[in-house]
């Protein structure tokens, strides 16, 4: 049955009533999800497995039957673990029906299936008792509903109601216990994402509105690769801090709790962001453990495991505060059900409480999009560009979310500055403070000379979507002067093949993993993929994603924003030459005949194919099926086809291997 839905377009601005199948959400959800990325884990699998096998053998060492209670089986990977070690019955829970159908398959494929029941429920409505789910509690519960925050996936209210419900008292838990780590330092990059920092422009020093700079922040975690930042980047305050444990063989509470640890600083410097991440421990002597440390902590970094199912945290204190070299100072952390929040204090007090933005700001700007205002160079770019059009007679549009255009057009000596928001700013129903000044979304009566953008709005995902100002610009046509400049005056699309050197793993097949054959989870997210996805890209912030280009980058598509929209599609087609496991895509904007800002590569390619990419906006992946290998000679490669589509206000692609 197929269903009409509205959809929010984000290049064009429009509502589309869209037919899509009742499947299409979860197969969203498959086609997009890390389930590919945990099985090829083998640091993760070969942990849990060690730490199964030693808790199976424990159980059996006391004369005792193992029954297993495995929480978010996913594939039934654990349970078949489990079964394997010497397990005589297995419960599996999982809530997602058709990751729990794909388990059924998984293990009746491995011959399993009278030793594993797959029970497609919630943990906390599964009953246990002669006509329940499960006939008797279990005294080996496994479980993985672990994310980045350790905690943000529900993982402790699961366990809460497992132990009061599901599982015996003294019960082996695979993984035993967890530890959560903390570091203290100072990082101008970092706290760029957090807070609004002064600009200079034209010898002028303007500072963001005092109720920007003391507001705390959104609480939200911001998790990172954080192996992609490098330790010259942030200095060290604190050593490295064990905060808290959870022992998951024991009942375990939900409730708010707050730990503190005490520290002597190690250097003195500006406190302002703590680093996070966490390791676990699969059996109780705390022998075989699974960390998520970056890499740089490790002696050879190049060997440390990667993963993007649990990254590394960062969290922002509500405001920097100096501190001293062997200053005593006391790190505290809090937690509710779901999620953690940091503060420094010189000494033990009341726990504070959540942190929460009052200044509206964080609410508008992301914490990629507070890094990308406060870029000196890019804001240098675009100063120099208004400069260069701008002249005292100015009527000036600008029309881009949150954007501090207006305010460097109104330095620079515009004689009007107006700015179109796209949607209207939560501090008011019709303005916005920046840098105290205050612009009105209203009927513009003056004939606009300037048109300007970044552009920059918070609906898009994928580059291309920022052509919303392009339909801007068309509708706005009737309130430009016929010599109205438009800044940028165009951009581009650019594309360049490129191998990864790990995120190829969340789109590879598993095949067999761990000597269990998955590949019934293969075909469901390959249909899924096939559904629409495999034909979309999909955006990742390719910072944090090393690759090796094997091409050099290519103009596909250009788009003149001086000329309205055209009414028919624009079209391109060429080819790259290499190896590889996708293209990676990104926007090019000429702000005007010599400045150009790129939301993709910020440096030439070096001459091994070493890429350095926008930590500010997302870049467009496509992932081909599978990577294949150059002959080396100009003959194998791949050919594109892009289409822009005016009506849609989309870039349809293909790409083909060629030269096989």
């Amino acid at each position: 049955m197929k269903t009409f839905c509205g959809r929010a377009n984000p290049t064009t601005g429009t509502l589309d009533w869209v037919e899509e199948s009742e499947e299409y959400d979860y197969h969203q959800e498959i086609a997009r999800s890390c389930y590919a990325d945990m099985l090829h884990d083998h640091d993760r699998n070969e942990k849990y497995y060690q730490g199964i096998r030693a808790a199976v053998s424990r159980i059996k060492a006391r004369g005792e039957r193992v029954v297993v209670l495995d929480i978010g089986t996913g594939t039934g990977l654990l349970s078949m673990m489990a079964v394997t070690a010497g397990a005589d019955f297995c419960y599996a829970v999982e809530v997602f029906k058709p990751m729990a159908e794909a388990a059924q398959c998984v293990v009746k494929k491995n011959n399993f299936s009278d030793k594993i029941k797959i029970i497609n429920k919630h943990s906390s409505d599964v009953t246990v008792g002669p006509d329940g789910d499960m006939h008797e509690k279990a005294n080996l519960l496994i479980t993985e509903l672990f994310d980045t925050e350790l905690i943000g996936e529900g993982a402790l209210p699961s366990y809460e109601h497992a132990h009061q419900n599901l599982v015996q008292a003294g019960c082996e838990a695979v993984p035993h216990r967890a530890t959560v780590y903390a570091q203290l330092v100072e990082s101008e990059l970092l706290w760029n994402w957090a807070q609004l920092q002064p600009v200079e422009v034209e010898g002028a020093r303007l500072v963001p509105p005092h109720a920007v700079c003391r507001c705390a922040g959104a609480h939200s975690v911001c998790d990172v690769q954080l192996s992609q930042v490098p330790p010259s980047s942030f200095t060290p305050l604190s050593p490295l801090c064990t905060m808290f444990s959870v022992d998951f063989s024991k009942p375990v509470s939900s409730a708010f709790q707050s730990h503190s640890t005490r520290f002597v600083a190690r250097s003195g410097g500006r406190a302002q962001v703590v680093l996070s991440w966490w390791d676990l421990e699969m059996d109780p002597s705390g022998t075989i453990v699974c960390s998520m440390a970056p890499s740089w902590t490790y002696p050879q970094p190049a060997k440390a495991p990667w993963r993007d199912h649990w990254m590394q945290s960062v969290y922002f204190l509500p405001a920097e505060r100096q501190v001293a070299e062997q200053e005593e100072l006391s790190l505290t952390v809090c937690h509710d059900d779901y999620s953690l929040w940091y503060s420094l204090q010189p000494h033990r007090s009341t726990p504070p409480s959540r942190p929460c933005c009052t200044c509206q700001a964080h609410l508008v700007w992301t914490r990629p999009r507070f890094g990308e205002l406060n870029d000196r160079r890019r804001t240098g770019s675009y100063v120099a560009a208004l400069r260069s059009v701008l002249s005292e007679d100015s009527v000036c549009l600008s029309v881009s979310d949150g954007s501090l255009l207006p305010v460097f057009a109104h330095v620079l000596g515009a004689k009007k500055v107006w700015q179109l928001l796209q949607s209207k700013c939560p501090c008011s129903d019709s303005c916005i403070n920046v840098f105290g000044f205050v612009f009105f979304c209203a009927v513009v009566l003056t004939q606009i000379s300037v048109l300007m953008g970044e552009p920059y709005f918070s609906t898009s995902l994928l580059p291309w979507h920022s052509l919303f100002f392009w339909y801007c610009r068309t509708a706005l046509a009737g309130l430009l002067r016929p010599t109205a400049t438009i800044l940028p005056c165009s951009a581009s699309l650019h594309a360049v093949a490129v191998e990864f050197q790990d995120l190829w793993r969340i789109r590879a097949p598993c095949g067999i993993c761990e000597g269990f054959d998955v590949t019934p989870m293969d075909e469901m997210v390959q249909r899924s993929l096939d559904f629409r996805e495999s034909r979309e890209a999909e955006p990742h912030p390719l910072w944090e994603y090393p690759c090796r280009a094997l091409t050099h980058p290519a103009a596909v598509m250009t788009f003149d924003f001086t000329q309205c929209v055209p009414q028919e599609p624009i079209s391109s087609q060429g080819s790259l030459t290499g190896r590889c496991h996708g293209v990676a895509l990104w926007m090019e904007y000429h702000l005007t005949d010599d400045v150009t800002v790129s939301g993709g590569l910020t440096q030439p390619i070096s001459e091994q194919g070493d890429c350095e990419w926008s930590r500010h906006r997302k870049q467009g992946v496509y992932f081909l099926r599978s990577a294949w290998d150059s002959l080396g000679d100009g003959r194998t490669g791949v050919s594109y086809s892009f289409t822009f589509e005016p009506s849609l206000g989309d870039v349809k692609m293909d790409f083909s291997i060629t030269g096989h």
